[in-house]
């Protein structure tokens, strides 16, 4: 972050980058301070015009300018230029960026960014102050690898975003946060053997990868009595894992009963 000022987490879903990516801007501004952090999630018709700025109904059967998400808050880290400030766009690759961005992908970059860099914004009046990003501003947006749909990111905003991956992880560390939760130890150890063979199973498949494979988040919230334990697990499986198996191999169906049946056997 310090040495890039943008990052992106990227990994299958389900793997925990929204919630790490709040937790790095905690950390970055040294406090649970929210007034510091800005979040906006992109989707396919999301605009300029949102994110920027542009012309947008005024309630008096007029169309008046008015910024977006990103000069907002890059007006309060001006403001505050010895505090860090963070805007978290989440699924950030479900928007069309470079419409989004438009001509500011440019100032995203560390060396140019500051009022010495400033561009006058399409839609402003020519009288009207000329927009930077402030030094102070840094970006940590979530980027789902396991959307097909989704057009892959150009490389022109790439080379401006570091890229951290993150990976399903039922292991130790899951073992450990559910056992001090209360969870049986049998439960436990059939949680992370199912999921470990399934996952193992999904990135061996030419038509999926471990771009597919299923995330920790799913069982990071256990039920508070231990007895319900079994029943919890039983209800993730049927109700959420197994079906997206169904989604996975929908043109293969016997495959995917047969994963769905190693799934939830005891």
């Amino acid at each position: 972050m310090e040495r890039k000022k943008n990052l992106i987490l990227q990994g299958p879903p389900g793997t925990g980058k929204t919630f790490l990516a709040r937790r790095l801007a905690w950390l970055l501004l040294g406090a649970q301070d929210e007034s510091r952090i800005e979040l906006v999630q992109f989707h396919p018709s999301y605009s300029y015009e949102d994110f920027v700025q542009g012309f947008r109904p005024d309630g008096q059967g007029g169309f008046r300018l008015t910024d977006g998400v990103l000069p907002e808050v890059c007006r309060r880290a001006a403001r505050q230029p010895e505090r860090p400030f963070v805007l978290l766009i989440d699924e950030i690759n479900r928007g069309h960026l470079n419409r989004i961005f438009g001509e500011l992908l440019v100032l995203l970059e560390p060396d140019k960014r500051g009022p010495q860099h400033a561009l006058r914004l399409p839609y402003a009046p020519a009288a009207a102050p000329r927009f930077f990003v402030p030094d102070n501003l840094y970006l940590i947006g979530t980027m789902n690898t396991a959307d097909r749909s989704l057009a892959p990111l150009d490389y022109a905003l790439r080379r401006r975003f570091a890229f951290v991956p993150m990976q399903p992880e039922f292991g130790e560390p899951l073992r450990q946060l559910l056992t001090r939760q209360g969870v049986p130890k049998v439960v436990v150890a059939r949680l992370l053997l199912r999921l470990n063979e399934l996952n193992q199973v999904i990135a061996d498949d030419p038509e999926l990868g471990p771009d597919f494979q299923l995330g920790h988040s799913y069982f990071c919230q256990p039920p508070q009595h231990p007895a319900q334990a079994p029943s919890w697990l039983n209800l993730i499986l049927e109700q959420e894992i197994a079906p997206l198996l169904d989604d996975y191999w929908f043109d293969q169906p016997s495959q995917a009963a047969a994963h769905r049946k190693r799934l939830l056997s005891a």
